[in-house]
C-alpha cells in the first residue's frame, strides 16, 4: 500500500524545506551564487541551516564534491574556513571567481575597460566547436572577448563571463540550452515565449549583459563576506593532501548517471582550453547506471569519504546531502567506515533556478564508527 501524502509530510524536516513563495528564486540565486547556471547544486539556505546545527562558529568545513562552491560561498558569509576540493577544472575557475578579495575599484575598471574596447578587438581563429555552434557574428564576439581577458588583473573573473554568454549564444533553442543536442539554425516554435523564434546571432548584448551583471554581484557578495579564508582544490579528493583538521563535512556528492557534470559546460572547455578529466569524474551520466558503473561509485564515493573522515576532529560530523533512490548509501557508508546518527528528510520544489519540479532527498548525518 502507498504511503498517504500525509505520513510522507510527516517525515519532512520542515526547516530544511522551503515553498517557492518561502524563498523564491531570487533569494536561491543570491549573489554570487547566480555568475552562472549549473545544474545540480544546493540552495545557499540549505547550506546555512547545515551550518547552524552541525558546525561551530568560526570552525573549518571541508567539501569534497565543491561543484560550483555554494558550500565554500556560504561559510565566507557566515564566517567560517573552508576547503573545496573538484576534478572539474570549469568548476575550480568559478569558485575561484566567486570567492576570491577583489579592489571593487579595480574590478570596475578592468571589467568596463574590457567592454569599452571589444567593439574593435580582433578575433582569434575558430574552432570546428565554434563553427559548429555558433553564428559568424557571435563567435567573432566571443573570440576577440576571449582575446582582451588575458590583458587584465580579473582575467578569470571575464573568463567566467564569457562561459556564461557563450552558453546563452549558442546555436540552440531557447527551451534547451542545457543540453542540446544539434545545432539549430533555422526559426523554429518556441516553448519557452509560445512563439516563433530565431537563433542567437550575435553575442554581445550577452558580454554586456553578464559583465555588468558580474560586476553587480561581486560587489554585492564582497559586502556580506567575512574575512575568513575559502581555499579551492584541484583534482581528486581520494588523492590530494587535504590540509588540516576539520570540524565537519557539508558535501553533496554527483547522483550516479543522471547530469554529464562536463557536458554541461562543455563550450566553457572548449573556449577557454581546459584540461578535460571526465573520465575520472565520479557518477558520470557517460557511464549510465549499469551494475559496474553504480559499483565504481559506490567504491569512489566510499574511498573519498573515507579520506575526509580522517581528516576530521574527534566526533566531528559528516552532513552528506543525497537523492539515494538505488539505496547505495547504506553501503556506501559502511565501506568508509561510518555509522549514520541521522537522516533528515526534506521536500525539493525547485533546487536551483526556475526550473520546475520536485522531488525528496535526505540529508545523511554520519560520524567515524
Amino acid at each position: 500500500m502507498a504511503a498517504t501524502q500525509e505520513s510522507l509530510y510527516a517525515e519532512i524536516d520542515l526547516d530544511l524545506s522551503w515553498s517557492e513563495r518561502e524563498l523564491p528564486e531570487r533569494e536561491r540565486t543570491k549573489h554570487v551564487h547566480r555568475l552562472h547556471p549549473y545544474l545540480g547544486k544546493f540552495i545557499p539556505q540549505l547550506v546555512e541551516e547545515l551550518f547552524r546545527r552541525y558546525v561551530p562558529a568560526r570552525g573549518r568545513v571541508l567539501d569534497p564534491f565543491a561543484g560550483s562552491g555554494t558550500t565554500l560561498v556560504q561559510a565566507l558569509e557566515s564566517g567560517r574556513d573552508s576547503v573545496g576540493v573538484d576534478i572539474a577544472s570549469f568548476n575550480c575557475l568559478l569558485m575561484g571567481v566567486k570567492t576570491a578579495r577583489y579592489d571593487p575599484f579595480a574590478l570596475e575598471h578592468d571589467l568596463r575597460d574590457a567592454l569599452r574596447r571589444l567593439p574593435d578587438a580582433e578575433p582569434t581563429k575558430p574552432s570546428a566547436y565554434v563553427r559548429t555552434w555558433y553564428a559568424s557574428p557571435a563567435a567573432e564576439q566571443l573570440l576577440a572577448f576571449r582575446g582582451l581577458a588575458a590583458d587584465y588583473e580579473h582575467a578569470d573573473v571575464l573568463r567566467v563571463v564569457l562561459a556564461r554568454a557563450a552558453r546563452s549564444a549558442r546555436l540552440t533553442t531557447h527551451f534547451d540550452l542545457d543540453f542540446p543536442r544539434v545545432p539549430q539554425r533555422d526559426p523554429y516554435w518556441c516553448h519557452k515565449h509560445k512563439r516563433e523564434c530565431r537563433p542567437v546571432e550575435h553575442a554581445d548584448h550577452f558580454l554586456r549583459r553578464y559583465t555588468l551583471d558580474t560586476l553587480a554581484r561581486l560587489k554585492e557578495f564582497g559586502r556580506v563576506r567575512t574575512r575568513r579564508e575559502a581555499m579551492i582544490l584541484h583534482g581528486d579528493a581520494r588523492e590530494l593532501d587535504l590540509p588540516g583538521r576539520f570540524d565537519a563535512v557539508v558535501t553533496s556528492p554527483p547522483y550516479p548517471g543522471l547530469i554529464d557534470y562536463h557536458e554541461q559546460h562543455r563550450y566553457a572547455y572548449e573556449l577557454l582550453g581546459l584540461d578535460d578529466l571526465r573520465e575520472r569524474e565520479l557518477g558520470a551520466a557517460a557511464r549510465g547506471t549499469s551494475r559496474a558503473a553504480l559499483a565504481a561509485y559506490v567504491e569512489g564515493v566510499a574511498a573519498v569519504l573515507e579520506r575526509c573522515a580522517g581528516m576530521l576532529k574527534r566526533g566531528a560530523p559528516l552532513a552528506i546531502v543525497v537523492n539515494d533512490r538505488r539505496g547505495l548509501y547504506p553501503e556506501i557508508l559502511e565501506r568508509a567506515g561510518l555509522r549514520l546518527d541521522a537522516r533528515h528528510r526534506r521536500h525539493v520544489n525547485r533546487r536551483t533556478g526556475r526550473r520546475a519540479g520536485e522531488y525528496f532527498e535526505d540529508v545523511l548525518v554520519a560520524r567515524r564508527a
